[in-house]
């Protein structure tokens, strides 16, 4: 049996929600070139993120600064809270991301689209 994909638009392109449970939940996060998600810090929720295609600009802040590295097809980054991170697409890309069910848990410190604070 196949449950329906929820798909949810962004403005930096959109996120398909394949699995969701009371344990994980794991999407397909689209990003269209020259397009960023919020610079952006989790309280609760733990997530790696692997490069499907494309290639990202991966910043996060180590110490002071925030520290950028180019990720292409094949790479992962575990992300832990409170780490400091965004992503923007250098091509059109697609990251799996896989994470503790928190999906509320977005501190945006920045963001191109209005939505810091949120």
């Amino acid at each position: 049996m196949t449950e329906p994909l929820k798909r949810v638009e962004k403005p930096w392109g959109y996120e398909l929600w394949w699995a969701v449970t009371d344990k994980y939940v794991g999407k397909v996060i689209h990003v269209n070139k020259g397009h960023a998600l919020s610079l952006q810090y989790h309280n609760r929720k733990d997530e790696t993120i692997f490069v499907w295609s494309g290639k990202i600009l991966f910043e996060r802040q180590e110490g002071e600064q925030l520290v950028g590295r180019e990720l292409v097809k094949g790479d992962a980054v575990h992300v832990t809270p409170p780490t400091v991170h965004r992503m923007t697409a250098l091509e059109d890309s697609d990251i799996f991301e896989v994470s503790t069910p928190e999906t509320d848990d977005v501190v945006r410190l920045e963001d191109r689209y209005g939505r810091q604070g949120t």
